[in-house]
């Protein structure tokens, strides 16, 4: 391709002009009149599309519903983001995405839509960022198709309508990259501070995910904003000043608090979050040493949670979620970077680009390779940068449509995404089978028209772009779809239709158990595909029975799910209780509730998502046993049995599950195995239908 320079718009040259006519919502004096509506319709369909079935998905992931819940009742809950009111032990992850959510059912009281509600916002939020940051050095088409290639991409859909710390990860490192393009434009100090101050929230919502893309973002403005070496040495210093203050005021409050008076640490080993940060939830997320994980360290060498690799992003376990545009992202990365390579040092375009393509690269590489607890709903982080892309290069190549150059990558990348669509849907061949056909034969036809744009009639090529367009967003559009269609509920969650999103589990494959559940295999462990809940086989061509909020209730040779972990039978509490909680029944809520306010725990329960399902069944503080995997040493033993002469707890829920590698509590003395041994020896069990509960103030006879 021949290269040219691609020089600023007039209109946006200048280190202050454009900031008034700029904003967001009242646009430029200089827009043609369609450009603002368009905006603010991309941005109320968005809504619109966010909003309906939301409550779907009711308290969604309960883990943090809980402690949405506790922060609801108790500032200091909310502050430490503790599971439960009473402040036993906090979430694994710092509170900041809590936050939103606890001060909405401060407000509004607790429910679905109260929950997930900020959520969506956030979703609208990092849409109209996105839009900004594209359009203000390009123009509004580009704004317009970035936008609408995040609000469709599946896994975004997912993402923004639940309630896990991923969309407001998400919207924060959008608004990072804007800022340090802000700076880009004249070396303006205020704005890389502010893109610190992003990165410093960040770190409080996801830990260190927060900082994948810092890397080529400070080696991007250390070389091309405009102005002395020394001067963008220090504002990057200050920048980091700014993270460090942002995100470590948290930190340092709760490593001077004194322990005795704060909730446990969940996640921890030795109640610390520096820990946390840099051990189950930072390092060992790479390597696969995570202590107190669910077979810590299984995942080395990729074994455990899925395969390690470049292809990782394309593979059966995350294809499906975010990589529909990601081949044509990278190849317009290339194109934007090569129409834009003869530019000033200092010129803007390109470093939209390298800003855009650096933050991709970065953070798609270390999901490819990292060794540790993987996901697929990480990947939400990448659809920002993959959607500013699309928009970015599409457009650039549009503009220089008249070089063949041009118009033949510009047609190269949307018949690349067909062909890539075509592969994904094939992958569900019995979900619309039609749509793959009619994607690779539209995006074919309109890869053709593009190629000869330049010498086509303008409303011929605008229609070939057309078509282009619809071909390319078609495939995410379906799957967008049915993930709204369906509600999704624990721990691991997916975008799409069933069967989507295969493989890549602990053991090698992952089957999904109804609207983002999962099998799980004993221990906690999603089970390996063909397996039931208890790691038995499925029989032949047969499925799981549907049951309240569409999780498994019974198996195709008519036996019943079972209720482990305290939960009825049928109820999601099947799955152990790692992954997804328990389902409580009415007359098991009364007991709990009957005399509950004498009690600061109304219960404890062995693992957070058990513990969960009975706080926000009966609103009333449940002890979660060990964390999230039951293998937090919290609380001991001893602790137990000195709240439990104390008065603090009426009921302890029998069954269990979790634990693993690493200071498991699976055959460990420092996990809820001792308690519960110790529990069902000296007190009268109760039963209420297939639940068993223990009353701890009547030692058994």
């Amino acid at each position: 391709m021949t290269t040219t320079s691609y020089p600023a718009r007039p209109h946006e040259g200048g280190a202050h002009q454009g900031v008034a006519a700029g904003r967001l919502w009242r646009g430029r004096t200089t827009d043609p009149v369609w450009v603002r509506p368009a905006f603010l319709g991309l941005l109320l369909l968005t809504l619109l599309t966010y909003l309906w079935n939301l409550s779907a998905s009711g308290y969604a992931n309960s883990f943090y519903s809980a402690a949405v819940q506790a922060g609801g009742e108790s500032w200091k809950a909310m502050f430490f983001g503790s599971l439960d009111s009473a402040n036993a032990i906090t979430v694994d992850k710092p509170p900041a995405a809590l936050w939103p959510m606890a001060l909405s059912v401060r407000l509004f009281g607790l429910g679905s839509w109260q929950i997930l509600l900020p959520e969506v916002l956030m979703g609208i939020g990092t849409v109209a960022v996105l839009y900004a940051a594209v359009r203000r050095r390009f123009s509004p088409a580009a704004g317009l198709i970035a936008g609408a290639v995040l609000a469709l991409t599946p896994v975004a859909a997912l993402m923004f309508r639940f309630n896990n710390p991923d969309a407001l990860l998400a919207l924060l490192m959008t608004v990072t990259v804007y800022c340090v393009l802000r700076a880009l434009e004249g070396a303006r100090t205020k704005w890389l501070v502010w893109a610190g101050v992003a990165v410093g929230i960040a770190f409080l919502t996801k830990t260190l995910q927060a900082f994948l893309i810092l890397p080529p973002l400070a080696v991007l403005y250390a070389v091309c904003a405009p102005t002395t070496v020394r001067k963008r040495l220090g504002q990057l210093a200050l920048s980091g000043l700014a993270t460090v203050v942002s995100g470590g005021w948290w930190v340092a409050v709760v490593e001077l608090w004194p322990a005795s008076s704060r909730p446990y640490i969940g996640g921890s080993q030795n109640n610390s979050f520096l820990e946390l940060t840099f051990g189950y939830n930072g390092l060992g997320r790479i390597n696969g040493d995570e202590t107190g994980s669910v077979g810590g360290g299984g995942g080395r060498g990729g074994g455990g949670w899925g395969t390690t690799g470049l292809d990782r992003m394309f593979g059966a376990e995350v294809g499906s979620q975010i990589s529909w545009l990601l081949p044509a992202a990278l190849l317009l990365l290339v194109a934007g970077l090569v129409v834009t390579w003869r530019g000033k040092r200092t010129d803007t375009a390109r470093a939209a680009f390298l800003a855009w393509g650096g933050a991709l690269l970065m953070a798609a590489g270390i999901f490819s390779f990292m060794a540790g607890i993987f996901h697929q709903y990480y990947t939400v982080a990448l659809a920002p940068y993959i959607a500013a892309l699309v928009g970015m290069g599409a457009t650039v190549l549009w503009e220089e449509r008249t070089r063949l150059a041009a118009a033949a990558t510009l047609g190269a990348s949307v018949a690349l995404t067909a062909w890539w669509s075509y592969v994904l849907l094939g992958r569900t061949p019995d979900y619309l089978p039609w749509l793959r056909w009619a994607v690779v034969l539209g995006g074919l036809a309109a890869a053709a028209g593009l190629a000869l744009a330049g010498r086509l009639d303008r409303r011929l090529a605008l229609g070939a772009a057309g078509v282009g367009l619809v071909a390319s967003l078609a495939g995410p559009f379906a799957y967008t779809v049915s993930t709204l269609q369906t509600g999704h509920t624990g721990s691991i969650v997916t975008a799409g239709p069933a069967g989507a999103s295969m493989g890549g589990g602990p053991g090698g494959g992952r089957m999904r158990g109804g609207p983002g559940g999962e099998f799980a295999a004993p221990g906690g462990r999603p089970a390996q595909a063909g397996q039931g809940p208890q790691g038995g086989m499925i029989p032949p061509g047969g499925a799981p029975q549907s049951g309240r909020n569409g999780l498994p209730s019974q198996l195709p040779d008519g036996g019943q799910f079972p209720g482990g972990m305290g939960g009825e039978r049928g109820g999601p509490g099947g799955m152990g209780g790692l992954l997804n909680g328990a389902q409580v029944s009415a007359r098991a809520k009364s007991l709990l509730k009957t005399d509950g306010d004498r009690f600061t725990w109304v219960a404890a329960a062995v693992g957070s998502q058990n513990a969960a399902s009975y706080q926000l069944a009966t609103e009333k503080p449940v002890m979660a046993i060990g964390g999230f995997n039951g293998s937090d040493p919290s609380p001991t033993l001893a602790q137990f049995k000195e709240y439990v002469a104390e008065g603090k707890i009426h009921y302890f829920i029998a069954g269990g599950g979790g634990g693993g590698g690493g200071g498991g509590m699976m055959g460990s003395q420092r996990g809820g195995t001792s308690i519960a041994t110790w529990v069902e020896a000296t007190f009268t069990k109760v039963t209420v239908g297939s639940a068993t509960f223990y009353d701890l103030t009547a030692p058994a006879k």
